[in-house]
């Protein structure tokens, strides 16, 4: 394939299986920000209408249809498809686009498909899809289905949290929301955030301090959980790191690094003060500082920089004590991998993210100072030990600490019936057995499994890239594996 941009429904023309992209070309069309999917929500009712499923909508507004087995398979237990109707809506800066009015662009780049200068939606809008086509496809042979619907899972999982343990029948549950598809996950992490935050006084700078800017720049970042394994540089830390080699006293006037909780930040600043006849120091100790990450990022993060530059006129600032007790906070927090789990050999299994940290000026004297950090753990001891960890380090410094509620962990069961399944089809289909493992990242399995109780649950998906980013893109031959997988599923578990 060339690369193209085309209509929705040119892209469905030519794509196989057409009974996923059909759906996914009118979905495309329907704007599905989190917290705003009233019009997705009224599609797949209208879809289910069409077809004469019952359809039930809990007070979040999480949907479920049941849909009839197919003839013969009526006596099978009940299997939920469970999958996500918002999507991550994140564009390029020079991209004129509105999430809430406009249809995404799709383009057929090779064997992917991406959307132009946005996000796709194949997170989860593939999973969307897949429910509906096994649902009414011709020739899917399936037991009774509850395809389960449900809302803003990715600012929080929110839907899954509140879902009402009634509005599902089924106790077993497969999540179309991986991104892998040669892999069965069994098990997720569960995880919660700190805020970490203290007011500060400030002061005008002196005629004996020379305004510095000390930026960290360069770094990859990525994902939080599924990317914390590889150790990519932290510019929250690696900025701590380089202002603590500073020469002498210095004040900070500002610091902010990364912008949600759970992306490891690529890019941090501060502005300081330091004493004039120490900037050449302060200079050299950055340039240091760069030498030494390059060194211990070689191969992960290679296009690292530290800056030093002059800063803006006029800054007020901290004092020194106040000041160095913020980077020393910086650098006492825990962060990248705690942990790797007993049970699956390879996986992280308890890690914790210096995600943000944002500097808010209250007039010229005044600043609140907020540090926000993400932690997970497949295990609920060890995750409780990190966030214990992360609010001892703040009450040292004298900063307050507030955790969020979170959301629970998925325990991986190697003896899941439903694992057995899957696994045996999938060595049936493709002549080679499946990676089996958990994903250091929140799934709605972890939520859904506390609140109702006694599902056995899996996870398979096609292959997609760059999610929640401009760069998204899900591999085209994959979805055709994905389906061929979900269909043989349902035909083992209706047998």
């Amino acid at each position: 394939m060339t690369t193209a941009t085309v209509s929705a429904r040119d892209v469905i023309a030519k794509l196989d299986p057409a009974e996923i992209w059909g759906y996914f070309a009118e979905l495309s069309a329907i704007p599905r920000p989190s917290k705003r999917e009233e019009r997705v929500r009224d599609w797949v009712l209208s879809i289910g209408a069409r077809h004469g499923w019952k359809s039930r909508t809990d007070a979040v507004g999480n949907v479920v249809f049941d849909v009839p087995a197919t003839p013969g398979c009526e006596r099978a237990a009940s299997v939920a498809l469970q999958s996500h109707l918002d999507m991550v809506c994140e564009k390029n800066a020079d991209v004129e686009f509105d999430f809430d009015r406009d249809p995404l662009r799709l383009r057929v780049d090779g064997d992917d498909l991406r959307a132009t200068g946005t996000t796709l939606g194949a997170d989860n809008g593939i999973g969307v899809c897949a429910a509906l086509a096994a649902a009414s496809a011709a020739g899917v042979r399936h037991g009774p289905l509850e395809l389960l619907f449900t809302i803003d899972e990715e600012t929080g999982l929110t839907g899954a949290s509140a879902i009402s343990p009634e509005i599902v029948k089924s106790r077993r549950m497969i999540n179309l929301d991986s991104e892998e598809d040669d892999t069965l996950y069994i098990g997720c992490a569960g995880g919660r955030t700190t805020t970490l935050s203290t007011s500060l006084d400030l002061s005008a700078a002196s005629a004996d301090e020379a305004p510095l800017c000390v930026r960290v720049t360069g770094l990859r970042g990525g994902h939080s959980g599924g990317d914390i394994h590889e150790c990519r540089g932290n510019a929250n830390k690696l900025l701590a790191r380089t202002l603590a080699r500073f020469a002498g006293p210095f004040r900070l006037a500002s610091i902010e690094g990364g912008n949600k909780h759970n992306a490891i930040p690529r890019e941090a600043k501060a502005d300081v003060l330091v004493p004039r006849d120490r900037v050449a120091e302060c200079r050299k100790a950055s340039d240091a500082a760069l030498v030494e990450f390059r060194r211990v990022l070689a191969g992960i993060d290679d296009g690292v920089q530290v800056s030093v530059t002059d800063g803006p006129a006029g800054l007020y600032a901290a004092d020194p004590g106040a000041s160095r007790r913020l980077v020393d906070l910086v650098n006492g927090l825990p962060d990248g991998v705690l942990g790797v789990s007993r049970v699956i050999k390879g996986l992280v299994e308890s890690s914790n993210n210096v995600a943000v940290i944002s500097w808010e000026h209250l007039g010229a004297s005044k600043a609140d100072v907020r540090i926000v950090a993400s932690s997970r753990s497949s295990s609920g001891p060890h995750l409780t030990a990190v966030l214990e960890q992360v609010a001892g380090v703040a009450r040292l410094a004298g900063w307050k600490a507030a955790h969020s509620d979170g959301y629970p962990g998925w325990a991986p069961n190697p003896d899941s019936k439903l694992l057995e399944v899957c696994s045996k089809a999938y060595q049936r289909l493709f002549g080679e057995p499946p990676h089996v493992t958990a994903i250091h990242a929140g799934l709605e399995c972890g939520v859904i499994g506390e609140r109702i109780g006694g599902m056995d649950m899996i996870s398979f998906g096609p292959t997609i890239r760059g999610a929640h980013s401009p760069d998204e893109r899900v591999s085209i031959p994959s979805v055709q594996k994905f389906w061929r997988l979900l269909k043989a599923v349902l035909a083992d578990l209706a047998a």
